[in-house]
């Protein structure tokens, strides 16, 4: 998996993008994927989002730190994860 390495706020930020808002890092969250550069966990807002929670409360309840487009994104990582681990039916 490839990392990136920059700078943010003068501390070396490490990190493996899953997509353009979604990353793991092995110094956040136990590496579980977050939203970037916040230590907000995709988990925690589609935990939300299966409650009923529409999209716009959750960006305005991260106070705009998570935006709408990163939690489409989650939702489609999340579904490829799925899919990916399904077993073959037996025909």
């Amino acid at each position: 998996m490839k990392m990136i390495r920059e700078t943010v706020n003068g501390e070396l930020y490490i990190y493996s993008p899953l997509s353009d808002h979604i990353v793991r890092s092995p110094d956040i969250c136990g590496g579980r994927p977050t939203f970037k550069y916040t230590r907000i966990e995709i988990a925690g807002a589609l935990d939300r989002l299966a409650h009923g929670e529409s999209m716009e409360s959750i960006v305005a309840g991260y106070g705009g730190r998570v935006s709408r487009e990163g939690l489409q994104q989650a939702i489609e990582i999340a579904t490829r994860h799925l899919l990916s681990t399904l077993p073959d039916l037996a025909a």
